[in-house]
């Protein structure tokens, strides 16, 4: 069993929406397989792929700086931004029951003035990954009216709780992943490049690099390999969209492990993933009525779940 593949050439960007028939062909699809895996691969969503590689190796520049320089762009907790900046390799555990995933990223989630750049070490690092991050915004709002079509609610649902993005008033988050040569040597016992997890907000849409690593849990426990594929997306539902779903849909966890040839441990590993968010104030409540969980605002359930993600001063208890 793989993953499925969709054809979203129809609703390319660029392109108008298409006649109600074919966007309940994209509907049925999409819903498919996201009740198979909780993942879809899109092909031909008008993402360029030239593009998604250029940004791949214009972070290589960034990555490959002396650490010192890299520091000078680190995230900081305390900011107005907190999640937007540089993560150290080894800083992270996605999963905590294991060692620090062997990884460094950086993430973009405003395009604030107060955001720090390396402007001056990369100098067409801010461009690419603004460019890339709007247009992953935009087909998102794409996919969000699919979705909407897909789980029965009324027009505008979904996308009426994205309209922030790349604004303080959302988390909507592009990082870009870089996976370093590793030495068997170093290696912990249980370490990953990126641990088992789920994501938290509504979706992701994921670019990999040409030689993959991404694995996807199955319904069965077991893990699948979901490796590149030419001109595709991948794209993964996320936990508040479990939880707007009343786990119709499921949040699956997926992993990046460690290599097991010497050629595949030798060699770099990059990744662009744009993690979708609803607003802070976007009300998430169980849209097919049953009421599984209680009504909670985007911003509340990241401060109960992920409060490490967000600073919390800027978002007093409204207890």
């Amino acid at each position: 069993m793989s993953i499925a593949v969709v054809d979203f050439g129809s609703f390319a960007l660029g392109k108008a929406e298409p006649s109600a028939n074919e966007m309940k062909r994209l509907s049925t699809e999409i819903t498919r397989a996201l009740n198979e895996y909780g993942f879809v691969y899109l092909r031909n969503t008008g993402i360029n792929e030239e593009q998604v590689f250029g940004t791949m190796d214009i972070c290589r520049n960034f990555f490959l700086l002396p650490k010192d320089i890299k520091q000078q762009y680190v995230h900081l907790k305390d900011s107005e931004v907190p999640n937007h900046g540089w993560y150290d390799f080894k800083t992270e555990s996605l999963n905590p029951t294991q060692p620090k995933d062997l990884k460094e990223s950086f993430n973009v989630t405003t395009f604030s003035a107060s955001d720090k750049w390396p402007v001056k070490d990369v100098p067409e690092f801010t461009n690419c990954l603004e460019s890339l991050f709007k247009i992953c915004a935009e087909l998102s709002i794409r996919v969000l009216k699919v979705i909407e079509l897909s789980l029965g609610v009324e027009s505008g649902f979904f996308v009426s709780k994205h309209q922030k993005m790349g604004r303080n008033e959302n988390l909507s988050t592009l990082r870009a992943a870089y996976y370093p040569p590793l030495q068997k040597s170093s290696l912990k016992e249980n370490q990953t490049r990126c641990g088992e997890h789920s994501d938290y907000g509504t979706f992701t849409l994921l670019f990999q690099d040409k030689y993959g690593g991404l694995e996807v849990m199955s319904r069965s426990g077991q893990y699948i390999t979901a490796p590149y594929l030419p001109n595709t997306v991948l794209l993964n539902i996320a936990n508040l969209l479990q939880r707007w779903t009343s786990d119709r849909w499921i949040s699956t966890k997926h992993r990046v492990q460690i290599p097991q040839t010497e050629d595949a441990l030798n060699r770099t590993r990059q990744s662009l993933a744009f993690f979708v968010h609803p607003d802070h104030d976007a009300i998430i409540t169980c849209c097919d009525g049953l009421d599984k969980y209680p009504p909670i605002t985007s911003i509340q359930y990241l401060k109960d779940k992920h409060p490490d993600l967000i600073n919390l001063e800027l978002y007093p208890s409204s207890d």
